[in-house]
């Protein structure tokens, strides 16, 4: 199975304890004054999003037990969604992000992730 786009990167230690403070930390920066107001609130708005859903997958991430090459996949794109973020990259941490929780979704769906206790 494809992992995320940052394939091949050491995997966490604990389970997403690096992204959650990272996370956690993050601020949504104030428009900037270089841009239009419209696309400096836009990036804001994404940026919010993107740390809202981070947070959430890293959540029921932590909340997960299952099969280790799905769960292999979901850390991947959620420390993909971390390089983009710390990058500036907003498309592309949304977006690992989304695939995080949809590898998560799909997981419970199927039976081959559940819920700890």
């Amino acid at each position: 199975m494809p992992a995320g786009c940052g394939a091949g990167r050491k995997p966490l230690k604990e389970k997403g304890c690096q992204v959650r403070r990272k996370a956690e930390a993050r601020t949504i920066p104030a428009p900037c004054l270089s841009r239009n107001s419209s696309q400096a609130n836009l990036e804001a708005d994404l940026l919010s999003e993107t740390v809202k859903w981070q947070n959430k997958a890293q959540d029921l991430y932590d909340n997960i037990s299952g099969e280790d090459e799905f769960l292999e996949n979901v850390s991947a794109y959620i420390r993909d969604c971390q390089y983009f973020l710390d990058r500036g990259d907003l498309i592309r941490a949304f977006e690992a992000i989304i695939w995080a929780w949809a590898w998560m979704e799909i997981g419970l769906h199927k039976g081959l992730l559940r819920q700890k206790a």
